[in-house]
């Protein structure tokens, strides 16, 4: 299941050097591009395709910390994303809830200086999860990695939102 880490030649790990990612990255993309292989065999075609496909899947998994952790999770037979594993500490419901009213009013108010502090603390709130879940993952302590996760997935989708408003 650490097919993607065997792929990019990384011990699985959360805390990985996303500098030799993002080399390793080029270097397998350029191999096995599609357009490499416009005169080889229609089955040649097809498998650099697919390996196009699993690279850039590896990838985009790999480069992004919340995926990179729920994928490694997953190594471990835990879905993270599961339907059953939706529950948060209330102390975090509490804070979405804070965040998402921060939110619309700023949205109604148009109020740019608002959705940028929003923003801010949004990525500063996501480095200390970061941080939370590196030393998650160097406890084996799967299952307040999961939970971490899945605020992070909140966290992801909140910016986005920011973004989108700005």
């Amino acid at each position: 299941m650490s097919q993607y880490f065997t792929l990019f030649r990384i011990e699985p790990a959360f805390d990985i050097d996303t500098e030799n990612l993002e080399q390793t990255y080029r270097a397998l993309a350029a191999r096995f591009h599609p357009d490499k292989f416009a005169s080889a065999s229609a089955f040649e075609q097809k498998q650099a395709v697919m390996m196009s496909s699993t690279i850039n899947d590896a990838y985009r998994t790999l480069k992004n910390p919340i995926d990179r952790a729920a994928y490694l999770l997953k190594t471990s037979g835990i879905d993270a994303d599961a339907p059953e594993h939706t529950a948060f500490a209330p102390e975090f419901l509490m804070q979405q809830m804070e965040w998402r009213e921060t939110l619309m009013e700023a949205r109604a108010g148009n109020d740019l200086e608002s959705l940028k502090n929003l923003d801010n603390e949004i990525r500063d709130e996501q480095e200390k999860l970061f941080c939370g879940l590196k030393q998650s993952f160097a406890r084996q302590d799967y299952d307040t990695a999961a939970q971490q996760v899945r605020q992070g997935r909140f966290l992801d989708k909140l910016r986005n939102e920011i973004s989108s408003a700005l």
